[in-house]
């Protein structure tokens, strides 16, 4: 099947979109785009800001959660969001599955399949992503199985009338300085691009070039990057490791963010939603 591309706008004229509902893990939580409160904020509640101030009215729901699994997605978010009936809705999973050791592949696409087959028809607007990979040696070890998920991700939105943003051909989002100190989780101005992309592959006329290529780099020092190596490992990769072996998620216990479709409000927001743990990660 020929692949979705996102360079061409949905239509001529954005849609009216009245209501969101994102679906997902920590990219889609916010993880790391911290505000000085200790929250996250993260593209798609960027994304819902810049929707809510051109339509009255407009109400958003975010039910994603840190460290989840598809199968936890396809279980605990996806009925959810049918039932809503939003105008929009985003659904980005499987890369938590993918980035594990062990991965059933055609468990992941299966249940992306169902996932996409119940959301289609109960929304106005599907739109799913090819995630961005952060350049290094996770991103090249499991580039096999990235790809492999992007182009049934491509087929599920040509069979269903989705939309697809493809971040993982825009260079400038591989970047490691638009990365969090967890290597996992995008910065704040990696979450910005990302709403970018969203709002402009929804139709809207760019406001900035979310492939805009960063100031060229200053290498560290050798001996710079090992503390830095050490100071991931220590705070990062070991408790990672540590839940993986315990079964455990990040998530575990965790209410999504946003699980009303509800006006736009910071300040009852912040009230509402506490700060999360910031020791947590993926």
């Amino acid at each position: 099947m020929t692949r979705a591309m996102d360079s061409t706008p949905a239509s001529s004229t954005p849609p009216v979109i009245t209501s969101f509902v994102a679906l997902g893990d920590s990219f889609t939580e916010g993880m790391s785009d911290l505000l000085p409160d200790g929250s996250y904020r993260g593209w798609a509640d960027l994304l819902a800001t810049r929707l809510a101030a051109r339509t009255d009215g407009f109400r958003y729901a975010n039910l994603a959660v840190r460290g989840k699994l598809i199968g936890q997605i396809a279980e605990e978010q996806v009925d959810v969001a049918a039932a809503l009936g939003a105008d929009l809705v985003t659904l980005v999973g499987g890369l938590n599955d993918v980035l594990r050791p062990k991965c059933d592949m055609g468990r992941v696409c299966g249940l992306l399949e169902q996932s996409v087959a119940k959301l289609a028809p109960n929304c106005g607007r599907l739109v799913l992503m090819r995630s961005p990979g952060r350049r290094g040696p996770v991103l090249e070890r499991y580039r096999g199985r990235m790809e492999h998920l992007f182009s049934f991700i491509d087929a599920l939105a040509e069979e269903h009338g989705a939309l697809v943003v493809d971040l993982y051909s825009g260079d400038a989002l591989s970047d490691p300085r638009l990365w969090a100190d967890d290597r996992l989780h995008l910065t704040a101005e990696g979450h910005r691009r990302v709403a970018e992309a969203v709002w402009q592959r929804l139709g809207h006329p760019a406001e900035s070039d979310w492939r805009a290529a960063l100031p060229p780099a200053v290498l560290p020092r050798w001996y710079e990057r090992r503390i830095e190596d050490l100071r991931f490992t220590r705070r990062h990769l070991l408790p990672w490791i540590g839940r993986r072996l315990t079964g455990r998620s990040s998530g575990d216990g965790l209410p999504p963010k946003r699980p009303d479709l509800a006006p736009l409000d910071p300040a009852v927001d912040r009230e509402r939603y506490p700060a999360p743990d910031l020791t947590s990660g993926l």
